[in-house]
């Protein structure tokens, strides 16, 4: 029997990466990508378009969680917050704050703890997610110390977990840059073409976001162009 990964899948460079490298080491796919009122919700259908190249679009699951966006708190769930360019007119930045007005409040502990759910079920042998404590944004649910304390508790947490067995919490990306990343996957023909990072999640990305700003950044230190257009 081949070993099972639930895969947390955006539809974003990283997210497609680590489902690239899972394929790559020989696990079945089972993505899971939540709808949690992100005002980048291409990205969602960017899931299933990479999903369908995977060939696993049968198997995955799109779960929502609406409240995150009646919470709000961010500028990716709240409407009344923008996206803050990370260069001004004036040549200031917006990148004041060690932790920016993107962070989602709880998202990764609720994605991380769904998961679980889902890879108990299955029998899974391994969650992947594509956090990353280098080339981030100053999230505090990107860090090595969050995964560390999350896998404690899927131990203590679940029936899996308390008969002995583990479900592992890969983070394949979390010490890489993005430029690292991108030749990794790369050689594994991840399909960055059907791939979003824009905050602002028009059908043309922004160029100028963080997250975008991260992943030209990426693509220029690994010698290679980013296959998806962009506005500006």
């Amino acid at each position: 029997m081949n070993k099972k990964a639930v895969i947390i899948l955006s539809g974003g460079l990283d997210s497609t990466t680590c489902m690239g490298i899972a394929k790559d080491q020989g696990y079945d796919l089972y993505p899971i990508t939540f709808d949690y009122g992100q005002r980048h919700n291409i990205e969602i259908e960017k899931s299933k378009q990479v999903a369908d190249y995977y060939g696993v679009k049968d198997k995955q699951k799109v779960i929502s969680l609406s409240f995150l966006k009646d919470f709000g708190g961010s500028a990716l769930t709240d409407e009344n917050l923008e996206v803050p360019d990370v260069v001004k007119s004036d040549g200031s930045t917006d990148e004041d704050s060690d932790i920016p007005i993107t962070y989602v409040p709880g998202r990764n502990l609720l994605f991380l703890s769904i998961a679980t759910s889902y890879a108990e079920v299955l029998e899974a042998d391994a969650i992947f997610i594509g956090v990353n404590a280098l080339d981030y944004s100053g999230y505090p649910d990107c860090r090595p110390e969050f995964i560390g304390k999350m896998e404690e508790v899927i131990s203590l947490a679940t029936k899996v977990g308390v008969e002995g067995q583990k479900v592992k919490i890969e983070t394949p990306l979390i010490s890489w840059s993005k430029a690292e990343i991108i030749k990794e996957g790369l050689k594994i023909n991840v399909p960055y073409h059907l791939t979003t990072s824009c905050y602002n999640g028009e059908e043309e990305a922004c160029g100028t976001c963080d997250s975008c700003r991260l992943r030209l950044k990426g693509f220029e230190e690994a010698g290679s162009k980013d296959p998806i257009p962009y506005s500006s």
